[in-house]
């Protein structure tokens, strides 16, 4: 029996090549991660399914809100009974689907904004954006890009001034100016707000500061802004 060993060892380690092959073939491929992409278009229910059409396009996708966004009630609230059409800001994943009549379905994982009025497809501007704010009462709006921004309010010379940028924990960042003898001061944090005369849902609140006021309202990242 001890002279059997050596040979007994030698033939494991003969197998061993063996095993390992069939462990790599047997392995399972790695399926590849469908990466999210953002778009833009129109909203509406059909047959109790939120459907999505992109902005140009003839295409259909049915939404799934795999993100917990909340763009079920948001279109409910938005929608008049659940008839027309509202114009939704998002981002997710284009798959496969089993519904009949659709070209794919949209696991949504972000939802930018959801409107039933104002900025649309038809928004040349918003592809050159990083940020648009905007508020009420009075009204304001800003719309920043790389180069600058531009503050506009009714009655007022609009203002176009550069800015300094900083990042501040929990997703929050400042917009600041000191040019021409102002200073500006706006203040964004990743906070569901709603639009106090649109009723528009929009996914960052904002504050501007200027002339000495404070001034409240909601802001979303433009097309420019890869976030």
């Amino acid at each position: 029996m001890p002279r059997a060993m050596p040979r007994v060892r030698f033939l494991l380690l003969a197998l061993l090549p063996a095993f390992a092959g069939c462990q790599i073939f047997s392995a399972q491929p790695e399926q590849a991660v469908v990466p999210a992409v953002r778009m833009q278009g129109e909203l509406s229910n059909v047959d109790n399914r939120l459907v999505f059409r992109p902005c140009q396009e003839q295409r259909r996708f049915t939404l799934e809100d795999g993100g917990n966004t909340g763009v079920v009630q948001e279109s409910a609230a938005l929608l008049n009974n659940g008839k027309g059409t509202l114009f939704v800001d998002l981002q997710g994943q284009l798959l496969a689907s089993k519904v009949p009549g659709s070209d794919g379905q949209i696991n949504l994982s972000r939802l930018y904004r959801i409107q039933s009025e104002g900025q649309n497809c038809s928004d040349l501007n918003f592809k050159r954006l990083t940020l648009r704010a905007s508020g009420h009462e009075p009204d304001w709006v800003i719309n920043a890009n790389n180069k600058g921004m531009i503050l506009e309010r009714p009655g007022q010379e609009a203002l176009v001034l550069p800015y300094l940028e900083e990042q501040l924990p929990e997703g929050r960042f400042s917009l600041s100016s000191d040019a021409n003898g102002k200073h500006l001061e706006l203040w964004v944090a990743p906070q569901r707000c709603v639009d106090s005369m649109s009723g528009s849902v929009q996914h960052l609140s904002a504050e501007l500061r200027v002339d000495g006021q404070v001034l409240r309202g909601c802001a979303y990242y433009g097309g420019a802004l890869q976030d």
